[in-house]
């Protein structure tokens, strides 16, 4: 079919600026922009002077970090205008290996979904995390045979990146490189600079999505990394930065976790606003969020308004308030603010199987006790930041109590992984403070990377009845308090992702949130920081099933120190 938009104002992604023009589509690509209306169309759409840009382009994200499964996240982006995007499936790959991996490949959407090779599964070694699944390089060569493949996803394993060409990681980058050269790796560095900077670039690591000061912006840009900028680097000294170094060509700005709850307020949209609220040009912003994304991962087909480019594109009402009008996705109009229009999706396909993958013991009171002789101990604490993922590593003397570690009256929470693919029976213990302030518990299998059960709590008989639940559900994301299930997020498929429609999940989600709140965890996003507890790439201490990691040096860290002498 054949269309015409008319009366437009046309944003040029080469000059980054708006005119007024007509855009003729062919199919379902762009094929005509100009000043009058020279051809006949089968469909005529008077723009009314709205502001027409391109769709947005989402290059890191995860979509497990939804917690929904892809024709639920194609139906929930659309409307904020996102288009496309790239997702890395490392979650799931954790725990199912490469099946995991094709089984969301094989899901098809209205969203064109395209996908990064996970690189870092585990995001350590089997010897500092258990996980259900591995990516090694014959996983990685498969893969690469598949079209909608278009990175290698973020490598996390600093330590090994550097140790060798002989790693696993530096194996499989190897394996990209010569199957497609021009693939791009994608990483993962937060705090890594001068001379380790350097080393992690050379192996062929050139771009990082993790938080950013001004200072990491200019230092790896002048190094050669493109920057993916999400919303926790966005501030007024970050953007400052890219806006007085003219850095546009060299970031793009990414959602990397977007949780259920508030996908419904918005995806890629909201950061395109944001960073104009923070002093960005809006035409660079946009420009960021359509052409400099498509560019990094070689998507020559789309990110411009352009003869022979994928028509899709969205009509803005209000172009510094981002009001969006309506999306078109291959021409075709996929919302409109005054229409219903229902995105029919295929019901994402699962094995049964990936509904049945919890496998642990029930908890009883002492899994949540931590035995001593001595009267006082020295202990190792994980210090939670409000408004960061990264921790503190503290060291604090607890006093003993009938024989058991007194961290209750210090103020610090328990927090306990039960490994749970059968492998190793492993439950280890770490300390950690600014959490739980009011008696209660959380539970989730929900947990960054590895996705072991991981129990949060002060009150053992929370703790207890949390583990229980979790797993006579399956996995998911929920709170305790006075032996009573306050909130509960069913993640049903893997312990992380929920086959429900997007606004259940959602709800659910938003009743875990504001009961751990009501708890007294204090964070801008208390269910990502609590998750990312046990990421071991994340500064500075973090737990697996293996006990506590100091993250940079990839070691591990006693919950006590047996040489510490007691305080008479």
């Amino acid at each position: 079919m054949n269309q015409l938009i008319k009366n437009v104002q046309v944003y040029n992604t080469f000059t980054q600026s708006f005119e007024k023009k007509n855009v003729y589509i062919q199919e379902d690509k762009f094929y005509y922009i100009c000043d009058d209306e020279p051809l006949e169309s089968q469909e005529v759409i008077d723009g009314q002077g709205k502001y027409m840009i391109p769709g947005l382009i989402d290059i890191h994200m995860h979509i497990e970090s939804s917690m929904t499964v892809p024709g639920e996240f194609s139906k929930a982006v659309l409307p904020h205008g996102v288009t496309t995007v790239v997702a890395d499936p490392h979650e799931i790959a954790n725990v199912f290996g490469i099946r995991g991996i094709e089984t969301m490949i094989s899901n098809d959407t209205t969203l064109d979904i395209f996908y990064g090779i996970p690189s870092s599964v585990p995001s350590t070694n089997e010897h500092l995390e258990t996980t259900g699944g591995k990516i090694d390089v014959d996983d990685v060569k498969q893969l690469l045979e598949n079209p909608r493949i278009l990175c290698l996803g973020e490598v996390m394993n600093f330590k090994d990146l550097i140790g060798g060409q002989d790693t696993l990681i530096n194996q499989i980058i190897q394996a990209c490189h010569e199957k497609r050269w021009q693939l791009p790796i994608e990483g993962h560095c937060p705090k890594i600079t001068g001379l380790d900077l350097a080393r992690y670039i050379y192996q062929g690591v050139d771009a990082d999505h993790t938080q950013q000061t001004p200072e990491s912006i200019v230092e790896k840009i002048k190094n050669g990394m493109f920057l993916e900028i999400q919303r926790k680097s966005m501030n007024a000294d970050t953007i400052r930065t890219l806006v007085e170094h003219q850095f546009y060509e060299y970031f793009a700005l990414v959602t990397d976790d977007v949780m259920a709850d508030q996908l419904e307020q918005g995806h890629l949209n909201l950061l395109v606003k944001l960073a104009y609220d923070l002093g960005m040009p809006i035409e660079k912003a946009i420009y960021c969020a359509t052409y400099t994304p498509a560019r990094r991962m070689h998507m020559i087909d789309r990110g411009c308004i352009a003869p022979g480019k994928i028509a899709d594109f969205i009509l803005l009402d209000d172009l510094y308030s981002f009001s969006i009008d309506s999306v078109y996705k291959k021409g075709q109009c996929v919302y409109h603010q005054t229409k219903q229009i229902e995105i029919q999706e295929q019901q994402s396909q699962f094995p049964q199987e990936f509904y049945h993958s919890l496998y642990v013991r029930q908890a009883k009171n002492e899994d949540f006790m931590i035995p001593s002789s001595k009267k006082e101990v020295l202990c190792h604490v994980m210090e939670v930041q409000p408004h960061s993922t990264f921790t503190k590593h503290l060291q604090m003397k607890l006093p003993v109590k009938d024989g058991y570690v007194d961290y209750q009256s210090a103020g610090l929470c328990l927090l306990t992984i039960f490994e749970r693919y059968q492998k190793n029976g492993h439950i280890t213990h770490a300390l950690v403070k600014n959490t739980l302030q009011t008696k209660g518990a959380v539970a989730t299998s929900w947990a960054h990377d590895h996705h072991n059960i991981m129990i949060l709590g002060n009150s053992i008989e929370d703790m207890v009845i949390a583990q229980h639940q979790l797993l006579q559900q399956q996995g998911g994301y929920l709170v305790v308090q006075n032996q009573k299930i306050q909130a509960n997020t069913v993640l049903n498929i893997g312990g992380i992702v929920s086959d429900q429609p997007l606004k259940e999940l959602a709800q659910d989600l938003r009743q875990v949130r504001k009961a751990m709140e009501d708890l007294g965890y204090v964070h801008d996003n208390v269910i990502m920081s609590l998750s990312t507890l046990s990421l071991p790439v994340s500064p500075e201490l973090k737990v697996t099933d293996y006990g506590m990691l100091d993250t940079y040096h990839q070691t591990i860290v006693p919950l006590m120190e047996d040489s510490y002498e007691n305080i008479d």
